[in-house]
């Protein structure tokens, strides 16, 4: 009796930290956000930086420039181009602190969330239209890997 031998099944739970599972994720995620950022079809209304400077304000509410970058883990003078940019486009204001008047706050204004609402409605549907082909086990693993992925990118490191 002849057995064959096939490499032995690889567990994802005895390598949580497996160099190929991160460079395989790294590359999917990387391709799959600028595949979004393709389908936004933001390119001439603003760039992938400014939207997410914008989608950061929207989210913190009104903050600093200081505070911006620090969120978006960028320089201070960086932040402050960002900022005049979106300001230029009408999709932000700048007010002073009502406690520190050297100090600025910056809030997105009705244009600058009906850019996001434009730009995140045609990844939505962009992302829907794929996701319409897949089986329902394909579907409940993306919906675990949207939460563990969320979970990740929650931890501050």
């Amino acid at each position: 009796m002849q057995t064959t031998s096939e490499p032995p099944s690889r567990s994802l739970a005895s390598s949580p930290t497996d160099p190929e599972l991160a460079a395989r994720l790294r590359l999917a995620i990387t391709r799959m956000a600028r595949r979004l950022r393709q389908e936004s079809g933001a390119g001439g209304e603003t760039s992938p930086t400014r939207t997410a400077a914008l989608a950061t304000i929207e989210r913190e509410g009104p903050l600093t420039p200081s505070a911006l970058a620090e969120v978006e883990r960028i320089q201070r003078p960086t932040a402050t181009r960002v900022v005049a940019r979106l300001e230029a486009a009408g999709l932000v204001t700048r007010t002073p602190d009502p406690l520190d008047g050297r100090v600025a706050r910056v809030a997105i204004t009705a244009e600058g969330r009906a850019l996001l609402r434009r730009i995140r409605t045609r990844k939505n549907q962009y992302l829907a239209r794929r996701l319409r082909s897949l089986d329902a086990d394909d579907l409940a693993t993306l919906e675990r890997a949207a939460r563990i992925l969320e979970r990740l990118l929650a931890e501050r490191s």
